[in-house]
């Protein structure tokens, strides 16, 4: 009998939306013997039962590097992220990001045992800006651009210098070859990131879903209509799609040393008009101008609470349309769900914990 490779994977950002899907579904391979997650957060209850996790309470800028070595990881993933930029707090936020991400990358090319690299990138680093067109859709070919917005110029430069520490590495005359992934997804949704995980977010608040705060309850009043402008465009994919593609990247052999890849499915982009029909309302047309004075006094007035970080206006604005058919023509996988589904239907492996009420299948 041939005896079963058993997988010891780190994953970063293990209490966050994406980290406990991987937490959970990684843990339900009988070959992975171990997961070890990082997260500045405490461990949430969706896995704080899971016998296979060992979980260190710390930020991956700190020093957790000895403790990991330990344990011996053959595969890294690197999803670990301080997304909504913190109010007053921009150098820390940096260091967390940027800093730690640089740390989770060297560990990863000094450590032996690592044979496999995945990290969540995001198609944001293409840059909202006023030239692009709703036609264009981006490929992996194309360069990330420089922003001024804070989250899409903090992962340009973590995915920079992934490619520096790469290069260097396999300058190095003798060392073992290493699989690097990059995943770029567009934004995420599904019935787990929409009920069990409400937080401050497009679809959250267009669906009225914000209730915790007066600041929300106040937002939820202002898109009684949907606010769109002319170009404004959204792609979503699916959180079912993006554990399935990390899943195979993570432990299916590929063709590859090293590549990057759109998460989006094949179709066409969700607009203003959509989104709006999707939760019931109307939409309002206003301009670029007016949405960068709205996020701008929103930023300031609630010292970040409403995640309206200078730039981030432009996103709301102008377009960026990416081709995720890469994953499909690669690696061979066919999306679940297409763009507006993924937005519009609780269709999913957390359709369990969408409320009775409010479950919509798709036809």
């Amino acid at each position: 009998m041939v005896s079963m490779q058993k997988r010891i994977v780190l994953v970063t950002g293990a209490a966050g939306y994406i980290g406990t899907m991987l937490v959970r579904r990684f843990a339900a391979h009988e070959d992975v013997e171990k997961i070890i997650g990082i997260d500045k957060e405490s461990i949430p209850d969706v896995i704080r039962k899971e016998p296979k996790l060992v979980y260190l309470n710390t930020n991956t800028a700190d020093d957790w590097e000895a403790k990991v070595r330990e344990h011996h990881p053959d595969i890294v993933v690197h999803s670990a992220w301080q997304i909504r930029e913190m109010y007053g707090a921009q150098d820390m936020e940096w260091e967390w990001n940027v800093g730690g991400s640089d740390k989770v990358f060297d560990f990863a090319f000094a450590e032996p045992s690592v044979t496999r690299l995945v990290y969540f990138s995001t198609v944001a680093s293409y840059g909202a800006f006023q030239n692009n067109s709703v036609e264009h859709h981006f490929t992996e070919n194309e360069p990330f651009r420089k922003t001024d917005y804070r989250y899409a110029e903090e992962k340009r430069v973590a995915e920079e210098h992934l490619k520096q520490k790469y290069d260097a590495y396999c300058a190095t005359p003798g060392v073992a070859q290493k699989v690097v992934a990059i995943v770029r997804p567009a934004a995420i949704t599904g019935p787990r990131g929409r009920y069990m995980r409400i937080r401050f977010g497009l679809q959250s608040a267009l669906s009225g879903q914000l209730k915790d705060s007066f600041v929300y309850r106040f937002i939820s009043a202002l898109v009684a209509f949907v606010p769109i402008t002319p170009k404004w465009l959204r792609q979503f994919v699916h959180e079912d799609d993006v554990v399935n593609i990390v899943e195979k990247l993570a432990f299916e052999p590929v063709s590859f040393k090293y590549e990057a890849f759109n998460l989006c499915p094949p179709g066409p982009s969700v607009h203003g008009k959509d989104m709006a029909q999707a939760v019931g309302k109307r939409t309002l047309l206003i301009y670029p101008w007016m949405v960068r004075i709205a996020f701008a006094f929103f930023w300031h007035a609630t010292r970040g609470k409403i995640p309206t970080s200078r730039g981030a206006w432009k996103s709301y604005s102008y377009p960026i349309a990416v081709d995720g058919s890469k994953v499909t023509r690669v690696l061979g996988y066919e999306y679940q769900h297409a763009s507006l589904d993924a937005f519009r239907y609780t269709d999913g492996q957390y359709e369990e914990f969408v409320p009775e009420n409010e479950h919509a299948h798709k036809p």
